[in-house]
C-alpha cells in the first residue's frame, strides 16, 4: 500500500485531513483548534511532499520523515494530524481498532471531564462562579470532573476586575498577560473556588486552569491555600498554553512544596519536551494534547514514561473536534494506569454530529465513553453530507 495524496479542507471551525492510497483505504485526522487553520494548510501541503508513495502502515518510518520539522503547539499540529490519519488507515486494512495497534486495552471505558462543553461566566464574583458550576453539573453527561478557568486563563477576573494583577491588561488571542496578582485578585480566586467547591461537594473534582502568567511565589501561595479543597489540579499555572518552552525549574519552586497537584503539558511537542519535566518530578500530572503532541502513540509513550516516575495523565483537548475525540477514546483505552481523564472535545458547529459516521459509539455517559471495536478510529465521513459544507478551493476533498 501506497499514500497517493494527502489532502486539507476546512469543515465547520475545524482543519482536517485525508489521507489517500492507492489501495482505496483512506484516513482522516484533523488539527487541535480552528485558530490553526492558516498555517495548517501550509504544514499539510510541505510534508505531504515528504511522505507521498510511502507505506501508510509503516506509521513510524513515515513519521521519521516528518517529525523533526514539527514543534511546540500549535506547530506540531500537521506532524500529529498526519499520525492520526496513518493509524486510522492502519486498522481499516487490519480490520482492527486503533487501540489495538498501540498494544491493546486495558479499560473498558474511558472517564472525559467537560472540556470544550461550558458556557461563558457572566462576571466576576464567587457567586458567578458558582452558578456557571451548578449548570455544569447538572449536565446530561454526569461530569466527575469538571475543569474552571480562573485567574490568567480567560476567566473575567483578569478582563473585567480593575486591580486584579500588578499590569495593565492587554487583548491579546494567545494568554498575553503575566505578573504578580493583587491582594484583592488573590483573595477573590480563592474565594471563587471555595463557592465552586460548595456547589460540587465531594461527589465532583474540580479542576483549575490558571494561566499561563502567574509567577511561582502566586502558584505555591494560592496551591498551598486551595490545599484543603482537594482540587484534581492547577493546570498551566506559570507556563502553558501556546507558550513554546516549558521551564520545569518554575515548576519545581513549586510541586515540591504543595500537596495540591501541579499540571501542565498542552503546549509541548514531542517525549522529549517532556523528558526533564518527567525526570524531575515538576509536575504530578502531564496533560499532552494528541492533536500537538505528535499524535496518539506518542502521547502513550509519554503516559508510559510517566508512569515509571509516579506522575499521572490528564490530556488536553478542549477543541480538537470530533476526530480528536475519536483518537483519545483509542488512546486512552491503552494508556496505563495513571490515566486520569481526558478533556472531552466538541464538534462545532452541531451539525458535525451528523456528517460523521460512528458517533453514536462515542456517547458520554456518566463521565465516561465506552472503547467500540470498529476498525481503524472507528468514524467516517458521510460524503454526501459532508460536501455541502465544503469550500469552494476544498471542493476536491473527496475525490481520489
Amino acid at each position: 500500500m501506497k499514500i497517493t495524496d494527502v489532502k486539507y479542507a476546512v469543515i465547520g471551525d475545524h482543519p482536517v485531513i485525508r489521507i489517500t492510497t492507492d489501495e482505496g483505504i483512506d484516513g482522516i485526522g484533523g488539527a487541535e483548534s480552528p485558530r490553526n487553520q492558516p498555517f495548517f494548510r501550509h504544514q499539510i501541503e510541505y510534508y505531504k511532499n515528504m511522505i507521498v508513495g510511502l507505506d501508510p502502515t509503516d506509521v513510524e518510518r513515515v513519521l521519521l520523515n516528518i517529525r523533526r520539522v514539527g514543534g511546540f503547539k500549535p506547530w506540531g499540529s500537521g506532524v500529529s494530524a498526519i499520525e492520526i490519519a496513518l493509524w486510522d488507515i492502519a486498522g481499516k486494512a487490519l480490520g482492527a481498532p486503533v487501540y489495538k495497534l498501540l498494544g491493546g486495552k486495558i479499560r473498558d471505558r474511558v472517564r472525559v471531564y467537560n472540556g470544550n462543553i461550558r458556557q461563558p461566566i457572566s462576571g466576576y464574583q464567587p457567586e458567578d462562579f458558582a452558578a456557571n458550576m451548578k449548570w455544569m453539573k447538572d449536565l446530561p453527561q454526569n461530569f466527575s470532573i469538571i475543569k474552571q478557568g480562573i485567574a490568567f486563563h480567560g476567566s473575567p477576573m483578569l478582563k473585567d476586575m480593575p486591580g486584579f494583577y500588578y499590569g495593565d491588561y492587554v487583548k491579546a488571542d494567545k494568554y498575553g498577560n503575566r505578573g504578580v496578582l493583587t491582594e484583592k485578585g488573590f483573595n477573590i480566586t480563592v474565594d471563587a473556588v471555595i463557592a465552586m467547591k460548595e456547589v460540587l461537594g465531594d461527589e465532583v473534582g474540580l479542576a483549575l486552569d490558571c494561566g499561563p502568567g502567574l509567577t511561582a511565589s502566586d502558584t505555591l501561595r494560592l496551591a498551598q491555600t486551595l490545599e484543603p479543597y482537594h482540587l484534581m489540579w492547577m493546570e498551566d499555572t506559570i507556563t502553558g498554553d501556546y507558550t513554546p518552552y516549558v521551564h520545569p525549574d518554575y515548576f519545581l519552586q513549586v510541586t515540591p512544596y504543595t500537596s495540591t497537584p501541579i499540571h501542565t503539558g498542552e503546549q509541548v511537542y514531542l517525549r522529549h519536551g517532556f523528558k526533564e519535566l518527567i525526570e524531575q518530578h515538576a509536575v504530578d500530572v502531564l496533560g499532552p494534547d494528541p492533536m500537538d503532541v505528535g499524535g496518539i502513540a506518542e502521547l502513550k509513550w509519554i503516559a508510559e514514561f510517566a508512569d515509571l516516575h509516579n506522575i499521572q495523565m490528564a490530556p488536553h483537548g478542549t477543541v480538537d473536534g470530533l476526530i480528536g475525540l475519536a483518537a483519545h477514546v483509542h488512546v486512552g483505552a491503552a494508556m496505563p494506569d495513571n490515566f486520569i481523564a481526558f478533556e472531552l472535545p466538541n464538534g462545532k458547529p452541531d451539525w458535525w454530529f451528523d456528517i460523521l459516521e460512528g458517533m453514536d459509539a462515542y456517547k458520554v455517559v456518566d463521565s465516561h465513553i465506552a472503547v467500540n471495536d470498529t476498525p481503524g478510529l472507528g468514524i467516517t465521513f458521510r460524503v454526501d453530507e459532508t460536501k455541502q459544507y465544503l469550500n469552494e478551493e476544498d471542493a476536491g476533498f473527496f475525490d481520489d
